[in-house]
């Protein structure tokens, strides 16, 4: 889901639209949309993670 997250980042799509168009594909919410702001943060602690290396 993060690679498809940041691809869609990539192209100036905004968090919620983002959420959108993802899906959850495990797990006990498997088929449903994350919300905006599990996005944010998936965003952003993949930012710190790659700005720490």
């Amino acid at each position: 889901m993060l690679p498809m997250a940041l691809y869609l980042r990539d192209q100036d799509l905004g968090v919620r639209d983002i959420a959108a168009r993802l899906v959850i594909t495990s797990g006990k919410k498997k088929g449903r949309h994350p919300s905006a702001a599990t996005v944010l943060r998936m965003l952003r602690d993949h930012d710190q993670q790659t700005a720490a290396n």
